[in-house]
């Protein structure tokens, strides 16, 4: 895959049209930066869903586990204590630190995931070498559409850009 091309636009709805027919003709829609949400976009671009939820469910689920198995372990195999006649594997007793440690590891992992999930602390993307970028947080509107496979696809790409209205058509971080 070549470097994908961005493309300026000065009004959302040449935007919109812009993705809708890149989108109609097979081509990889990567992102949009727009001044203001469009709404139009959400069914055009498709978001992968987020992972960070499943990375919380699974490290706040395994520590709870270590930390049950952990007060289990102590209480009954490795230094068993009758307290008040109870029995050793007393369940409800060790609950409470399995939640509190369970509760503080899927914060810790939701967090982590949001790290990663945004490449943080990378605070550099390409696209900001893009001529008048900047201007996409004012009235301008940018749209990031990947080239993919051969030449010829590619030159059709960039004609498809400028033919939906494109102010100019550049070559990601040029």
């Amino acid at each position: 895959m070549t470097k994908p091309l961005i493309a300026e636009f000065s009004d959302a709805d040449s935007l919109i049209s812009a993705a809708v027919r890149l989108k109609r003709e097979g081509h990889q829609l990567l992102d949009a930066f727009t001044p203001f949400r469009l709404p139009e976009l959400d069914s055009i671009l498709i978001v992968k869903p987020s992972r960070i939820r499943l990375s919380m469910l699974v490290g706040g689920l395994a520590m709870a586990a270590f930390a049950y198995f952990l007060q289990w372990y102590s209480s009954v195999i490795d230094y068993p204590l009758n307290t008040g006649g109870r029995p050793f594997n007393s369940w409800p007793v060790f609950l409470l630190v399995p939640f509190e440690v369970g509760m503080l590891t899927a914060a810790l992992s939701g967090f982590a995931a949001f790290l990663w999930t945004c490449r943080l602390p990378r605070l550099y993307h390409p696209v900001f070498d893009t001529t008048d970028f900047a201007r996409a947080t004012q009235d301008r509107f940018f749209l990031l559409a990947a080239q993919t496979g051969k030449e010829e696809r590619s030159a059709s790409l960039r004609e498809l850009l400028k033919h939906s209205g494109a102010l100019a058509v550049r070559e990601q971080g040029s």
